[in-house]
């Protein structure tokens, strides 16, 4: 008997080493996963754009919520979000009236908690964070944003002139929030420009338009901002974590802003946004003004050996890289008599093409250079009007 209980004890010893091994082993794993993670998990990816002549390209996102609103992640969790994504700013925007949360979140009336609490992450990771706030209501006016706030808590008035003139005062720089919203508009769905829009204009207390929000283009807003000189914003409005909405990984971005700021500040950010120097970079496309658009097409193309020489009906190849993370998109412009080019030209992001140039055989000879017309489609400086770019070359014709 004695035997068998000494057997039963050594057989428990055994289990209890291999589980202590085990727990060892998962403990190790462990470890290896929060420090590293999956590989490539716990990285930044940048965004490559190029700089513009005197600025710097900013990726921003100035509208999102956290668990102090009616968001459902942690204020520092947007931080590591951005960072992550390659965004140099952020602005938390939480609501002023909706507190859905209140209960479970919020031990106090500080409007400016979530802020204060995402700074200290952006810190460590070079995020700059903004204070904000949405002013939360029906239409018209419908939702404000107001950033750059020194005390969120002021706007925590009945009337919404009221907040509106608090933020004024305050110098903040104050948006309309997705104005084609489904859920604000009137019974015929359609988007309003109201007296009370023109009412905050007039009054110097409505600086911008969100001519994107979430996966939502606003062609009226765009229009709006160009007729009456409001600056373009394009933004997340993220409430659930960013993965569960966008598909970060297989290259699928939230929408965001680019500020060209002088240098990279949040003073900076706030004299660019109130200059109107923006533009909107969502799902593979670029909308705002030709002034910004046409020199970041330019400098993210380069065509590496632009001078060629064709004779008669000959065939040339030349290749094209494009630096930036945006496809291109192109369309040929009108033909011209010397040489015929692909209709279609899709420049991929980060990669060099060919582009096929074919002689006409015309009369030409010499040495001239050639432009060749095309159209960038997902490129937009006005609703449905695609930047007109030119590629030139340099070409010695012979016989």
């Amino acid at each position: 008997m004695a035997v068998v209980v000494a057997d039963k004890i050594n057989k428990q010893e055994i289990v209890m080493k291999r589980m202590l091994q085990l727990l060892v082993v998962l403990c190790c794993l462990s470890a290896v996963y929060v420090a590293g993670e999956k590989p490539g998990i716990r990285a930044r990816s940048e965004i490559h754009l190029p700089d513009l002549s005197g600025y710097v390209t900013l990726k921003c996102d100035f509208h999102m919520h956290t668990v102090f609103s009616d968001g459902a992640v942690w204020p520092t969790v947007r931080v590591e979000e951005a960072w992550r994504e390659g965004l140099d700013a952020i602005a938390i925007t939480d609501h002023i009236e909706y507190l859905p949360r209140a209960a479970d979140v919020v031990t106090s009336s500080n409007r400016n908690r979530s802020a204060e609490i995402a700074r200290g992450t952006g810190a460590e990771l070079d995020i700059i964070v903004i204070r904000g706030s949405e002013i939360t209501r029906n239409m018209p006016p419908g939702h404000l944003n107001a950033i750059f706030l020194s005390d969120a808590n002021q706007l925590a008035v009945p009337e919404w002139r009221d907040a509106a003139k608090a933020s004024h005062q305050q110098g903040a720089f104050i948006f309309w929030n997705h104005p084609g919203w489904e859920r604000q508009l009137a019974e015929d769905k359609v988007v309003r420009w109201y007296p009370e829009h023109t009412e905050l204009l007039e009054g110097k207390q409505l600086h911008g338009i969100e001519v994107f929000n979430g996966r939502s283009y606003y062609p009226e807003a765009h229009r709006w901002a160009l007729e009456k000189k409001l600056t373009m914003l394009s933004n997340s409005d993220i409430h659930a974590p960013l993965n569960l909405d966008y598909h970060v990984h297989a290259g699928d971005r939230r929408p965001m802003t680019l500020v060209f700021a002088e240098k990279r500040t949040a003073d900076a950010i706030k004299e660019a946004l109130f200059a109107r120097r923006t533009a909107v970079y969502a799902e593979n496309r670029l909308i705002g003004e030709e002034q910004f658009l046409k020199p970041l097409f330019e400098k993210s193309i380069q065509i590496k050996k632009p001078q060629i020489t064709i004779k008669g009906k000959q065939r040339v190849v030349v290749q094209i890289a494009n630096h930036s993370d945006i496809d291109y998109h192109l369309q040929a412009g009108p033909e011209i008599p010397e040489v015929a080019t692909p209709k279609i030209l899709v420049l991929p992001a980060r990669k060099t093409v060919l582009l096929e140039v074919r002689g006409k055989g015309s009369d030409a000879v010499g040495k001239r250079a050639l432009e060749l017309p095309y159209r960038v489609t997902n490129v937009l400086v006005g609703p449905e009007e695609p930047l007109s770019a030119v590629l030139t070359l340099d070409v010695l014709f012979g016989k």
